[in-house]
């Protein structure tokens, strides 16, 4: 029968870590072995790492031990389990078994250390590349076993914690010679150490190197040097600032910048640890134009490069990527509408697959606004931004934890900004984390942020800025599970390019979560098979007609999306074959508007000429209407001459036999 919950005590997560000191995972002398049988020490031990750690990435053990097989298995067998739920069902089992262990624990019970296991400790070591935090363990062999019950002996300790709040910028007790105060200047984290380099002062551009030992908060000067074979050296190690610096295979790429020797093209320079020395990388194909306050995102083993200012002070929404591996540039148009020329924004990538682009400025215009790249399709989009809705800036720091994405300082031409917000880069749900008051160095323009591991927890480490004054302080804040959690809010506004995985995601999740005390069983069943079957689990038994469910479904979601785009397909060729029709069809038009031109053309010719032809007709009627006149005059005129002839020679006859002698004219005639 289950235990009744202990009603008193601390809340989350200080609850979860004084269970996990009683439960011996924070050294207790009695260990977690010689207090818990077998297979409630494999739960409470997956549960530990799941809530510590996170869900696990670490290679299965190749060795046939029936203990490590079963330690790996029932870790990886809790999935994507969140910290949250994780903590509550370690509380949950240890006060089933031990209903009053918080009573009988110590009146002080110190934060956890980083990773206590049964057979091997995994040190987590936090390397910051562009300010995606990306965790990587570190494997450290202990002799210890479940079987043999002893005693943990490998624990990392780190002393008293100087940080002990959460969601709260705290100073830390720092030592060493501060480096000078600046901003615009690069930060990553190499092994617990966080590098600053170059920047601005004055407006004097710097190339100093410094490194603050995270575990004791002591700053060092680093002497570097110049690579002997790098025949430029001095032309391309100059001072800058607005540069991005990554950390890539435990070294440091420092990536374009504004310096006092302008430069045509991106130069990128490596900075080694080991022998304190800078080079200079060779690449291949077309680099970038030179430019300063631009992002620099580190996707696998790539570099994404977007916007930024060039020498001219022009601003720029270009997007570069360069192959760490060939060191090849490539440039890319992306489909869809990308964001604005701008300068001072922030970027992260989430999921390795999408690039997300906040804030920014250019020239007097500042923005809020919130564009995401699919790697992938090549495809930017334009999501809606839910909850506390940030304000416009530019020179701000950001910083992944998880699929957190934290924002700190920046601002615009009149106020910065105090508020350290986070998005949930899953529900693209903004959140207010920590507020600051007064000129202070978080409320800074051109300040750098990475995220570090201190006492087995995610802290955000801030550094210089400037707010009218140059700052050269070390700032703390411990992220709390409940600023880290997912939130719950709806996703129905997330990018259509993503929302089917979101979908995928949340179906899975969705179908994970059952009752607590189901899944407490299953865990359970999950430990006592380990033990017995290190191969084939009881878990896994259970849990494969979940999985076949889930495959089941994302198959179908995929043929869906395969429909989807074959219908896309016809209609895109629809529409080609459309617009072919179209064109011919105008050519068709264009051709008969000509025949119809000349065919116009030959009518009005034909009009003419009926004209000209009708006024001849008209001429060639009046010249026979004159002829004939003119005939009829003729007739007259030989009728009456006609006439007159037969009168006189009718009259000279008559005379002549009367004996009348003829007129003067006729006798004249007749002579």
């Amino acid at each position: 029968m289950a235990m009744a919950r202990a009603s008193s005590g601390p809340a989350y997560p200080e609850r979860f870590y004084a269970a996990s000191s009683y439960a011996g995972f924070g050294g207790s002398p009695k260990g977690v072995n010689s207090r818990f049988s077998n297979d409630v020490a494999l739960l409470l031990y997956a549960l530990h790492q799941q809530a510590t750690v996170g869900p696990c990435k670490v290679p299965k053990p190749r060795g046939w031990s029936p203990v490590e097989q079963s330690k790996w298995t029932s870790w990886h067998g809790l999935g994507n389990m969140d910290s949250a739920e994780a903590m509550r069902l370690f509380v949950k089992i240890l006060e089933e078994e031990e209903p009053s262990w918080y009573s009988k624990a110590s009146d002080h019970i110190a934060d956890p250390v980083v990773d206590v296991e049964a057979n091997h400790t995994y040190k987590r070591e936090s390397v910051i590349e562009n300010g995606e935090h990306a965790a990587q363990e570190k494997l450290i062999s202990s002799e210890i076993e479940i079987i043999d019950k002893t005693q943990d002996k490998d624990v990392i300790s780190e002393g008293p914690s100087p940080i002990a709040v959460y969601d709260q910028w705290v100073a830390p007790p720092i030592q060493g010679a501060c480096p000078r105060a600046r901003y615009e200047h690069g930060a990553a984290v190499i092994r617990d150490k966080m590098f600053v380099y170059g920047g601005n002062h004055n407006g004097r551009y710097l190339n100093d190197l410094h490194a603050l030992d995270l575990r004791s908060w002591t700053w060092s000067k680093v002497d570097a040097k110049f690579k002997e074979d790098a025949a430029e050296s001095i032309g391309s190690f100059a001072p800058c600032s607005g540069h991005s610096l990554i950390a890539w295979n435990n070294k440091l790429l420092s990536v374009a910048g504004h310096t006092k020797r302008s430069s045509e093209s991106m130069t990128v320079r490596e900075f080694d640890p080991q022998t304190c020395t800078w080079s200079i990388l060779k690449t291949y194909g077309k680099p970038p134009v030179s430019r300063g306050c631009h992002s620099v995102t580190l996707v696998g083993n790539t570099l994404v490069i977007f916007g930024g200012q060039d020498t001219k002070r022009s601003f720029l929404n270009d997007l570069h990527i360069l192959d760490l591996e060939t060191m090849t540039w490539d440039e890319f148009d992306a489909a869809g509408n990308p964001p604005s020329p701008r300068s001072g924004h922030s970027a992260a990538v989430h999921a390795e697959r999408y690039l997300l682009i906040f804030g920014g400025g250019s020239h007097a215009t500042f923005f809020n606004d919130l564009h995401v790249l699919d790697i992938q399709t090549m495809e930017w989009s334009k999501p809606t931004q839910q909850g506390d809705i940030p304000s416009s800036r530019a020179g701000h720091a950001g910083v992944t934890v998880g699929e957190n994405w934290f924002i700190v300082g920046g601002g615009d031409n009149n106020n910065g900004v105090f508020e350290t917000i986070v998005l949930n880069m899953s529900t693209l749900v903004w959140s207010v984390v920590a507020t600051v008051q007064g000129r202070v160095p978080l409320a800074t323009e051109g300040l750098s942020l990475v995220v570090s591991s201190y006492n087995g927890e995610d802290v955000l480490v801030s550094f210089g800025g400037y707010n009218g004054h140059y700052n050269s302080e070390v700032n703390v804040l411990k992220p709390s599970q409940r600023s880290i959690l997912p939130s719950k809010m709806d996703e129905s506004t997330l990018p259509g390019s993503t929302s089917a995985v979101h979908n995928i995601a949340h179906a899975t999740r969705d179908a994970e979560s059952k009752t607590e005390t189901v899944l407490v069983e299953r865990i359970r069943e999950t430990a006592a098979g380990n033990t017995l079957d290190p191969v084939k689990t009881k878990f896994q038994e259970r849990f494969e007609p979940l999985l076949t469910t889930l495959k089941a479904e994302k198959e179908g979601i995929e043929y869906l999306l395969n429909e989807e785009k074959a219908l896309t397909l016809r209609l895109e060729q629809e529409l080609s074959e459309a617009e072919a029709r179209n064109v011919d069809l105008h050519k068709e038009v264009q051709s008969l508007r000509s025949q119809l031109a000349a065919e116009q053309s030959r009518s009005f010719k034909l009009e003419v000429d009926v004209a000209e032809m009708r006024q001849k007709q008209q001429m060639m009627e009046a010249l026979q209407k004159e002829l004939e006149l003119l005939q009829r005059q003729k007739a007259a005129s030989e009728q009456a001459i006609l006439s007159a002839s037969q009168r006189q020679s009718s009259g000279g006859v008559w005379s002549w036999l009367a004996g009348t002698p003829p007129p003067p004219g006729m006798k004249e005639n007749n002579a």
